[in-house]
């Protein structure tokens, strides 16, 4: 969301930094999987991210954009049990490999209410397809368990300009149901560069997963990012 004054309909946001898991668990499938834990029982590190959004404004209340926003984690370590994963069965203590891949693509409408100059607040609806892989390995073996789905969102936004040319945004993604949730929420300070640019620094919480007899899978990743946004 541009904080400029161009007069152009198209806006490129990207941002980057790091993703560090605060924790993951993870069972497949949940009667018969070893629930085990990523972020304690396995050491996994912090990751490189970027990721896009392309935005089209009708007007100045109304707007629709594509997200893209790759996710790779990886953890490495051993557990002191036998762990069942996805069918496979893995020694105590072996030296374990896991890859843990969510991919997120976003089509998203939102409409923008204002209140003064100074403040804005959007809502809207998100329709996210979701790419998603969590894999275990050992010396001889791997297990892999993917997803492809369709996830609904809701869509919100409040830009707060409180000193110009600084803004203060909360930007969010966000759904439960009885079979999970999906949170992801930013909370960034932006500002001006020019009537074209805006740079932006903040901080990222992607949370959520599903809980059904196939799996169960619930991670919590903080973002530390910055980036800029062009009008074009």
């Amino acid at each position: 969301m541009p904080l400029t004054h161009a007069t152009s309909r198209f806006d490129l946001d990207i941002e980057s930094g790091a993703a560090i898991v605060w924790y993951s668990d993870i069972q497949i499938p949940k009667s018969t999987g070893t629930l085990i834990s990523f972020s304690e029982e396995l050491e996994t590190d912090p990751a490189f991210f970027v990721r896009g959004r392309f935005t089209y404004y009708f007007d100045r209340g109304n707007m629709v954009s594509i997200l893209i926003a790759p996710l790779t984690l990886k953890a490495t370590g051993s557990v002191g049990r036998e762990v069942i994963f996805q069918g496979e069965t893995f020694a105590p203590n072996a030296a374990l490999n896991s890859v843990y891949k969510f991919n997120s693509y976003r089509l998203t409408y939102e409409h923008f209410w204002f209140a003064g100059e100074r403040l804005r607040f959007g809502l809207g609806a998100t329709a996210k397809i979701r790419d998603a892989a969590i894999s275990i390995a050992d010396s001889i073996k791997i297990s892999e368990k993917t997803d492809l789905g369709f996830v609904p969102l809701i869509k919100f936004s409040l830009v707060w300009r409180f000193a110009d040319p600084l803004a203060l945004v909360l930007d969010g993604d966000a759904l439960a149901a009885p079979q999970g949730r999906a949170e992801d929420i930013s909370l960034s300070l932006q500002g001006n560069v020019n009537d074209r640019m805006s740079l932006k620094l903040g901080y990222r919480v992607l949370e959520g997963g599903s809980d059904v007899e196939e799996v169960y899978s619930f991670t919590w990743v903080n973002y530390l990012f910055g980036g800029f946004s062009l009008c074009l």
